[in-house]
């Protein structure tokens, strides 16, 4: 049985170990379905969209040192 989606209480780490992997690509099966079991989607989202906008932030820093350059 699963736990309700409130109630899920995943660390913060694994939640960014998550997605971090997800945003890379490589993920095993058994580790995405712990995640699914463990980790609240909410969280989830937040921490995607962290790691969006450090991306492209980290992005736009780096073009904008090349361009300067």
């Amino acid at each position: 049985m699963s736990t309700p989606l409130t109630q899920r209480k995943g660390s913060i780490w694994r939640t960014i170990k998550a997605v971090g992997w997800s945003f890379v690509g490589l993920r095993s099966r058994g580790e995405y379905e712990k995640d699914v079991e463990q980790l609240n989607p909410v969280h989830i989202v937040i921490a995607a969209l962290v790691g969006v906008l450090v991306f492209v932030g980290g992005l736009i820093l780096l073009a904008t040192w090349v361009v300067g350059k």
